[in-house]
């Protein structure tokens, strides 16, 4: 029985010993040939030339050309980074303007920044320019009495201004300065555009955009400005129509767009006005021997400061921008 048991266990490692030989050219105890990454396989190309490979296969990096790494770059970043990459490229590329390049960096507009141009106080990579009309890229150098000009984003804020502040960069006196109630707002470098003196409060706005702000405060455009007036005493009725139909003071004529009662005892109105010219609603009191007691103004060029307390700044959204940028006295 066991010498039974021992002939069927050899008719079978017999059997396995034929079928490797015949059919896998396999012999004896040699093992099939398991390839590894780094080996080098024949390469076996078809009837058309390309590398044949068995389905499953993975493709040799190594081996791909251009077209491919770069199809392997757009699978392997986002659609969103991919745009940010072209922006960025288009943008160092794209050429300028000189003028549009010193108003960008929030010098000047670019009126006032062709008049720099031809006094011969802006150098392009160290040479002085004085020709309008030619174009600088992003990365050149452009300086504007020898100060180097950065282009920068456009950055728009409003601050609802308290008193005792003076609309300035720098205060030779060391007063208080609206600068320092924005410090920390962004790494730009923006201005306040227009003013406010010193007593007056409300609605004051900050930006880089060189020609928006000689948009806002040239005296030609008229931008609307509402101020709510603080008397020392109650107005007359007759006062109020006078200043409705219009007063001579001593730099001409200037009579009030809307102006109305806000208090049961008169002594707070609301007042409109297009005029840029200084201090003029102060003026407009004094004439008629009334004295502020406070200013406060509460829009200009369709800005508010409505949910802003006073001393606090946000920016503007982008409809608010849209609306300075095409704002028009109505």
């Amino acid at each position: 029985m066991e010498q039974k048991k021992n002939q069927e266990s050899g008719d079978r490692r017999e059997g396995a010993h034929r079928k490797y030989n015949g059919t896998g050219n396999r012999t004896g105890g040699n093992r099939p040939r398991i390839y590894r990454r780094d080996d080098t396989r024949p390469d076996s190309r078809n009837d058309s030339g390309t590398p044949d490979r068995r389905p499953g296969s993975r493709p040799s990096f190594r081996s791909a050309d251009h077209s491919a790494k770069e199809e392997l770059r757009q699978s392997h970043y986002s659609k969103k980074k991919q745009l940010e990459h072209r922006i960025k490229q288009n943008a160092e590329a794209a050429e300028l303007r000189l003028n549009r390049y010193i108003s960008v960096g929030g010098i000047c507009s670019r009126r006032d920044a062709d008049a720099l141009i031809t006094e011969g106080r802006v150098k392009v990579n160290g040479a002085v320019v004085q020709t309008v009309g030619i174009k600088v890229k992003r990365t050149d150098k452009v300086e504007v009495d020898g100060q180097v000009v950065m282009p920068e984003k456009k950055v728009y804020l409003v601050l609802n201004k308290p008193k005792d502040y003076v609309t300035t960069v720098e205060d030779p006196k060391e007063r208080k300065t609206v600068m320092s109630l924005i410090e920390g707002a962004c790494k730009e470098r923006i201005y306040p555009v227009g003013r406010l003196d010193r007593q007056t409060s409300g609605v004051l706005l900050f930006t880089n955009d060189g020609d928006l702000t000689k948009k806002l405060t040239h005296p030609k455009h008229e931008h609307k400005k509402i101020y709510h007036v603080f008397l020392d005493k109650p107005l007359e009725p007759g006062h109020l129509e006078m200043i409705g139909k219009g007063i001579e003071l001593e730099d001409g004529p200037i009579k009030a767009d809307e102006i109305s009662y806000v208090s049961t005892d008169r002594t707070e109105v609301g007042i409109e006005v297009h005029s840029g010219r200084n201090r003029i609603v102060r003026r407009i009191f004094e004439h008629l021997n009334y004295r502020i007691t406070r200013l406060d103004r509460v829009y200009f060029a369709g800005i508010t400061k409505k949910n802003l307390p006073r001393g606090r700044w946000r920016f503007l959204t982008p409809q608010e921008v849209n609306i300075l940028k095409v704002y028009k006295k109505i």
